[in-house]
């Protein structure tokens, strides 16, 4: 059963907790919280905090930004007391939505954007999207003065162990904290690049998800700072080296059963996962600027390193955008293998859901599964299967963004329009920046 008001004042007093976290959610998905002492412990359940909501990238303008936060019950959870010390007393949290004063939602609310889809695919008859994330990260060393480096703290690369793997610590330290948190860890291991990470958590509903994105982020970059190291999900921080990505494994359930299994079909994929998949290979360009939405995300997105660059689907092979895991039964699902950790996990699912949904809604029918390793493909095959690329910047991104009526719809036009110009505000910054690699090519040739 879901937690109720009473039941959270109830544990709040029981595990004598003291501070209150109301956290939420801009809409470039960074964590933003308020937080109240015992006394207003009442207030914050009744949804009575107030806030400004000019002050926060992508909310209101100042002439209308008194907000509220309404905390969902359904998240509440105790920090363990390495993640917030007990000598300053337990600090609890309540993830919440944003409403108007008058108690209408806020539309620019990332939770309200994935809410909204949500409720679109419960009409349709679906369960849920469950959801499956692989969020990978980096760990680097601190200067003397605590400033974070690129230096890596090991040399280790996939799977490999202590003391070659010299993260393992700080790692399980963020698996235990995740445990007491509730997540329920599936597993934890050194990835390819030295002082790269992956930590798996286990599947859930799309909200669910997205919720646990943004906390896991949160506990892992605070563990890794009580290790005296750097945690960053930034997507491309060493050149020459893997990126950090964040597969995403998708399903959607009916009435108890995965509507993505059929045992007589082509691979055994229902019709409707078929149509999911069409969805997202038709929206793929149109959606990477939500699901990939740095500057630096597309130095990742580049041939031989691991990340794809190809819109096409497979049944057998890493190289394509979706790739569809062995499993079958309930386990049937699609993987989809651009998305990185940077982006805002619930705007990120909400276009997800309106690419698949369009695919049902339209019985959009996916060309033939690719079996070949694309990147070794000749540009005439890759033609001959109508394989298309995803932008090579977050300016085509962001210019596919705009032209795709399904993702912009997602998102709705409040969050669009302040995502998009954000967005183009920062490529601008970047592409007027002088950068290091020039001066090294061209200042001393010129």
């Amino acid at each position: 059963m879901p937690l109720t008001r009473d039941d959270v004042r109830v544990r709040l007093d029981e595990q004598n907790v003291r501070f209150l976290r109301l956290q939420f959610s801009d809409i470039m998905g960074r964590n933003k919280n308020v937080e109240v002492p015992r006394s207003q412990f009442d207030k914050a359940l009744d949804g009575e905090i107030m806030f400004d909501g000019s002050s926060v990238q992508g909310f209101a303008r100042i002439e209308e930004s008194d907000m509220l936060l309404k905390p969902d019950m359904g998240t509440f959870l105790v920090f363990p007391s390495m993640i917030e010390g007990d000598a300053r007393g337990k600090v609890a949290r309540l993830i919440c939505d944003i409403t108007h004063p008058d108690g209408q939602p806020f539309e620019g609310d990332p939770r309200y954007v994935l809410k909204r889809q949500i409720e679109r695919l419960q009409a349709l008859g679906f369960d849920d999207m469950l959801t499956g994330p692989e969020p990978e990260f980096f760990l680097f060393a601190r200067d003397g003065d605590g400033t974070p480096t690129t230096v890596t703290n090991d040399a280790a690369g996939y799977f490999d162990l202590a003391p070659v793997d010299r993260g393992e610590d700080a790692r399980r330290d963020m698996v235990n904290a995740l445990v007491e948190m509730g997540f329920e860890i599936e597993a934890a291991h050194h990835e390819v690049a030295p002082g790269q990470h992956e930590i798996d958590f286990k599947y859930a509903g799309a909200m669910t998800t997205a919720d646990n994105i943004a906390t896991f982020r949160m506990v892992v970059k605070r563990v890794a700072l009580l290790h005296g190291l750097h945690a960053t999900f930034m997507p491309k921080p060493v050149a020459g080296i893997n990126g950090s990505g964040m597969h995403i494994h998708l399903s959607l359930f009916r009435d108890g059963d995965n509507a993505f299994f059929d045992p007589k079909a082509e691979h055994q994929l229902s019709h409707t996962a078929k149509n999911w998949i069409a969805g997202l290979l038709e929206h793929a360009q149109g959606l990477v600027a939500v699901t990939n939405p740095l500057v630096n995300s597309y130095k990742r997105l580049t041939p031989g390193y691991e990340a794809p660059t190809n819109i096409a689907w497979s049944v057998s092979n890493r190289s394509a955008l979706i790739r569809i895991p062995a499993r079958r039964g309930i386990g049937t699902r699609c993987e989809l293998r651009m998305p990185d950790p940077s982006c805002n996990p619930y705007l990120a699912l909400a276009v997800i859901m309106a690419a698949g949904l369009d695919g049902i809604e339209r019985n959009l029918i996916p060309p033939p599964a690719i079996a070949r390793n694309i990147y070794q493909m000749s540009v005439r095959d890759r033609r001959r299967h109508k394989i298309k690329e995803l932008p090579y910047t977050l300016r085509e991104a962001l210019t596919a963004l705009k032209g795709d009526r399904v993702a912009r719809e997602a998102l709705g036009r409040h969050a669009f329009e302040h995502l998009a110009d954000a967005k183009s505000k920062e490529f601008d910054a970047y592409r007027i920046t002088v950068h290091d690699w020039e001066l090294d090519q061209y200042l001393a040739e010129y």
